[in-house]
């Protein structure tokens, strides 16, 4: 049992940032860093195990869209790992995933829900390969391949797994249901892409609403099962703003009937706080 952060964007909101941004998070890596260092320590102190680092949105491309030059976004990458590394000494003990976000978190479109792309998976490795190498070589302890809406996108991620032999890495999955990927590809296709890969510590869903997870935890196989869903909010893309309330608590008791269900790594995603990861530990107990 391995206990996950939540939402690294929505506590630091809660923490005074306004991230009305195309960057997303990534844009304090620019303009208030030890915001985020400070937003990882908050979740070790509530209980998590692992900091997921704010590189999610944190691509050369994206960078460079703002203005910035490749070497200058190749550092604020790094950046984004050495800040939770900070906080992992500081807490005194932890694992660091370096987050390596979908192709449509670069598009700000919404189209990590939908896997609505306009690339192809040649296409999605290339566009990927950069920022894989540099988190790679980063001293993050393994890469957080997340909310990964798409077939062609886990395959191309499989084939940057073959480029960096020795790193290890979680793959986790939007859905749409209890059981497909956003784009419609069933889950379990999806998961066996990875159910020999040594390389990959666990396989699951994120970003992806609580009422799905026990339907989705039954179609992954030949893996450590990974969830670490949303708070039961939906994102209305055109208007940019969360619909709906979440409960901690219930949060942290389904979390319960996931691990009982065989979900070995748990944690939260957009919307959820310390307070979930805390309820989370209270009700599964020590990690």
């Amino acid at each position: 049992m391995v206990i996950l952060d939540g939402g690294l964007a929505t506590h630091l909101e809660a923490l005074g940032a306004d991230l009305r941004d195309g960057l997303w998070s990534a844009k304090l890596l620019l303009e208030d860093p030890s915001l985020i260092r400070q937003a990882h320590l908050d979740y070790f102190a509530a209980g998590a195990e692992v900091a997921t680092t704010a590189s999610y949105q944190a691509s050369i491309p994206a960078f460079v869209r703002r203005g910035l030059g490749a070497d200058e976004a190749e550092k604020l990458i790094v950046l984004s790992v050495r800040l939770a590394v900070e906080a992992r000494d500081l807490h005194g003990t932890g694992t660091v995933a370096a987050s390596v976000g979908p192709y449509g978190a670069y598009l700000a479109n919404g189209a990590e829900y939908t896997g609505d792309y306009d690339l192809d998976e040649d296409g999605l490795t290339s566009w990927h390969r950069d920022r894989w190498h540099i988190l790679a070589g980063s001293g993050a302890d393994l890469l957080a391949c997340e909310t990964i809406p798409s077939y062609a996108e886990a395959r191309a991620l499989g084939r940057l797994l073959t480029e960096t032999p020795g790193m290890r890495a979680w793959v986790s999955f939007s859905c749409r249901d209890g059981e497909h990927l956003s784009d419609g590809t069933p889950l379990k296709d999806a998961a066996a892409l990875f159910a020999g890969n040594p390389q990959v510590i666990a396989v699951g869903v994120n970003c992806t609403a609580p009422r799905h997870i026990l339907s989705l935890i039954d179609r992954i196989e030949g893996k450590p099962v990974m969830v670490y869903p949303n708070s039961g909010e939906t994102w209305d893309a055109v208007d940019r703003r969360w619909l709906g309330l979440a409960d901690p608590v219930e949060f942290g008791a389904a979390a319960a009937e996931w691990h009982a269900a065989g979900a070995a790594f748990i944690g939260g995603c957009c919307r959820t706080t310390p307070e979930h990861i805390r309820q989370i530990r209270e009700h599964l107990g020590a990690g």
